[in-house]
């Protein structure tokens, strides 16, 4: 393992640890997978919640910078290791990847990430609702791609990061991505970068093989 590597305390089926395992393969950079027992607690041990309070995956550990939630390790990864690539510093384009990293944290959080929650892992929520989320969010997103190629323009961003892994992983949680041409495609694109890497495919909802 390099010196220099970066410890990220992950869980491999989280889609929030996924998308900075996925920022750093994209960047290149060298890795240290700690994997964090969920189902045993893990994450809610002192020696856990000394990295994050919340209790929560992923953590990454950078030379002793240590920073929890994986919207905020991305915006971080971006401006220390992309190079300007990843994060726009205008004030129109760092808006943009703003307005999706809310909605990472909101709509994609409370639709298909809910909706997997409960067929992966037997969350106690309203499937109904959740997969109604997801199809109001899937149409927006759909009508966005409908004249770019990512989320915020024709370049990937840490937007199209943030957004990955829970839209890709939709059909595990009942949610179809038959009617989303754009969106398929843009999960196509975002597979066929240099450095990427899958989040394992759970076995549930319509994904059936």
């Amino acid at each position: 393992m390099p010196q220099n590597a970066i410890k990220l305390y992950n869980f491999p089926r989280s889609g929030h640890a996924h998308r900075v395992e996925l920022m750093l393969s994209l960047l290149g950079l060298p890795v240290e997978l700690i994997h964090v027992d969920l189902p045993s607690g893990a994450h809610k041990k002192p020696e856990y919640l000394a990295l994050n309070a919340f209790g929560q995956v992923p953590v990454i550990d950078d030379q002793g910078v240590i920073l929890a939630d994986s919207t905020a390790i991305l915006v971080y990864l971006a401006l220390k290791y992309g190079q300007g690539r990843w994060l726009p510093t205008d004030p129109v384009g760092a808006a943009h990847v703003q307005r999706w990293l809310s909605v990472a944290s909101g709509p994609i959080a409370f639709g298909p990430a809910r909706a997997r929650l409960i067929t992966a892992f037997g969350a106690p929520y309203d499937a109904e609702e959740a997969i109604s989320r997801s199809h109001a969010l899937l149409k927006v997103v759909e009508q966005e791609l409908s004249h770019s190629s990512y989320l915020v323009g024709d370049t990937p961003t840490i937007a199209d990061v943030a957004g990955y892994s829970y839209i890709a992983h939709a059909p595990e949680g009942n949610v179809s991505l038959a009617d989303y041409p754009n969106v398929r495609a843009w999960l196509a694109r975002i597979e066929a970068l240099p450095g990427f890497v899958p989040m394992p495919r759970t076995v549930v909802g319509l994904q059936t093989a």
